[in-house]
């Protein structure tokens, strides 16, 4: 008897639902569970599976030439093994000890079966891994009891070590294991499966601004909602067996895994990542609080796509960096095209990493001009990055890598420590200094410690608090508004002048923006944009410095570009503008000599 069917192992499926610290005899119906038998008689096996069919037992492999075990094992990775110790040419014993050579075989309980009764053998047999032991004849009631307790032990096992404890659903090692299975049953069959890797938007931020313990019942709602969205879908759900199933598993954080073991057709994985981005565009309702979160999703498939687990898995991911990098909420499918963008951004994310260690950033300084008088009165400091072989690479290119590095918040330090050097040196030039402004990306306000770089770089450089100024952008500063109040008035405390950037941008609480101890409001330059001829009237504009002035907030308008732009800014009684009307971003030697004497 040779049972080639092609079915996963059932019994750590079965446990799936039960809680990781659940006794053995809950593990749901393990009579679901995958017997393999192996005995160089026939009629032994049928004796056996017989027995086992009535106690309620369906699914069997087994084999009565022993040399087609290993493979055999490694084929079908059943959930238990009954095993004849003494055969011809491949003893019991070999099998044991080839099964604790190979990773995948060695958790594979075994209960050996053999009418030797001496106990150098059940010892033997026990140290070379096997589970249980049984003499023959096999009493038919003692073999079901100890399969049973054999596998309520494994599923209770597998519950700890291939399940999430937080989601219940299969962790990274389970689902490169399917993988694993899946990719060698498309060979096999010369079928098509897919990798569908999910990855939520913000959530990091949700879990910062309101703790780990909302951000983990997030984490469950999307285990829940993705495994429903799986149920739920009609052309997967007509694939058949079981083992054929989509499966969810949460790969790490906030990243999760679909597999689709076979699909027709590439619009198959298609429709299952549009099925899961309409299933997560309904808000979450979590602890009070309505959460918004969307998902990018990668799709890699297989074999197309990689002829093994790890690059199927790699390739999926590059995908998803791809679906994120066009925004939220898409899909994008993996193509030789995106590897290698990916891996040109990995090259450029290590230049970057060096750029840092060797100097090679510089600071560009764009003046902010007072409106009435014409004067520059302050400046923006810009970072760039000289390429040594690339030449002056684009800020909007390798902020981002920074952010995904980990490198944002030293570059941030670098920033404010060569702005501060700045100002230190037009000083000691005799020249007036323009207040310099720094932007302070939404790393470095988390961090908390704000203060205490900025108290060491001016300490360091020897400049002067009131040369130095710290622009927010709108959605750092709203992010975790009831925290951040705090956070800004240990700034305003140090002396700092504080501005909101990108004002009009985000979702600002005017309770709040009251409370906040802020000096100056920057309006988005998308707003000025929309102001092209003199008859043009941007009430949003208007109405954003009426507001700002009467909370006693000077007002800066960014992107300035026309004339007409400048009137209609100073008929509202703007305070000051910076744009390429006035200056392009330059560097600092540059920056100089166009706007600063000394005095006479």
């Amino acid at each position: 008897m040779n049972d080639l069917t092609d079915n996963q192992p059932l019994a750590a499926a079965a446990a799936a639902n039960a809680a990781p610290d659940a006794p053995a005899e809950d593990f749901g119906d393990l009579r679901n569970a995958i017997v393999m038998m192996v005995d160089d008689e026939p009629i032994n096996i049928e004796v056996t599976q017989v027995y086992l069919e009535e106690a309620g037992y369906t699914r069997f492999v087994s084999t009565s030439e022993p040399g087609e075990a290993l493979q055999l094992l490694s084929e079908r990775r059943p959930d238990v093994l009954l095993l004849d110790l003494m055969m011809p040419k491949v003893s019991g014993f070999d099998i044991l000890t080839r099964m604790k050579e190979q990773n995948i075989l060695r958790d594979v309980p075994a209960i050996v079966l053999t009418s030797s009764t001496d106990s150098a053998t059940k010892l033997k047999a026990l140290e070379m891994g096997a589970t249980d032991f049984l003499a023959k004849p096999v009493d038919s009631s003692e073999l079901v009891l100890r399969l049973r307790n054999t596998l309520a032990a494994k599923a209770y096992r597998d519950r700890l070590a291939n399940f999430d404890v937080l989601t219940g659903l299969p962790n990274r090692q389970t689902f490169m294991d399917r993988l694993d299975w899946a990719l060698r049953h498309a060979r096999r069959y010369s079928t098509l499966g897919a990798v569908l890797h999910i990855d939520l938007d913000k959530f990091k931020q949700v879990n910062e601004a309101l703790g780990p313990s909302v951000g983990d019942l997030l984490l469950q709602a999307v285990a829940q909602r993705l495994q429903q969205c799986m149920r739920d879908t009609d052309t997967i759900g007509r694939l058949g067996e079981e083992s054929h199933q989509p499966s969810v598993s949460r790969l790490a954080a906030d990243e999760f895994t679909v597999l689709l073991p076979t699909v027709n057709n590439v619009d198959g994985a298609a429709r299952a990542a549009e099925r899961i981005l309409a299933a997560m565009s309904v808000p979450f309702h979590l602890a009070d609080h309505e959460l918004p979160v969307t998902c990018s999703i990668g799709v890699a498939v297989f074999p197309p796509d990689g002829g093994d687990k790890d690059s199927v898995v790699k390739h999926a991911g590059v995908a998803m960096h791809a679906a994120k990098g066009r925004g939220s909420h898409n899909y994008q499918f993996y193509s030789s095209d995106l590897n290698a963008k990916a891996l040109q951004k990995l090259s450029l994310g290590n230049d970057l990493r060096k750029g840092i260690e060797r100097d090679e950033l510089r600071l560009f300084y764009q003046p902010k001009v007072d409106i009435r008088s014409g004067k520059v009165i302050g400046a923006e400091a810009l970072v760039r990055w000289m390429h040594p072989e690339r030449g002056l690479v684009p800020p909007l290119e390798f902020i981002p890598l920074a952010e995904e590095n980990g490198l944002i918040v030293p570059l941030g330090e670098w920033v404010l420590q060569a702005a501060c050097r700045q100002t230190r040196a037009w000083r000691d030039a005799g020249l007036p200094v323009p207040r310099v402004a720094v932007n302070v990306s939404s790393h470095q306000f988390r961090e908390r410690r704000l203060p205490e770089t900025v108290a060491a770089a001016l300490a360091g450089t020897g400049a002067l608090v009131g040369d130095i100024s710290i622009e927010l952008t709108e959605g750092v500063i709203m992010e975790n508004a009831k925290a951040n109040v705090e956070a800004l008035h240990k700034l305003k405390e140090m002396g700092l002048k504080l501005a909101i950037d990108d004002f009009g941008t985000g979702y600002s609480s005017l309770s709040y923006l009251n409370r906040f101890p802020l000096d100056e409001l920057k309006i988005d330059r998308s707003f000025v944009m929309e102001v092209k001829a003199p008859e043009d009237r941007a009430v949003i504009i208007t109405a954003i410095i009426a507001m700002a002035h009467s909370l006693g907030l000077r007002v800066v308008a960014e992107g300035v570009e026309t004339e007409v732009q400048l009137a209609f800014l100073g008929s509202q009684g703007c305070d000051e503008y910076q744009g390429y009307l006035k200056s392009k971003p330059v560097p600092a030697d540059e920056f100089t000599a166009k706007f600063m004497k000394a005095p006479a």
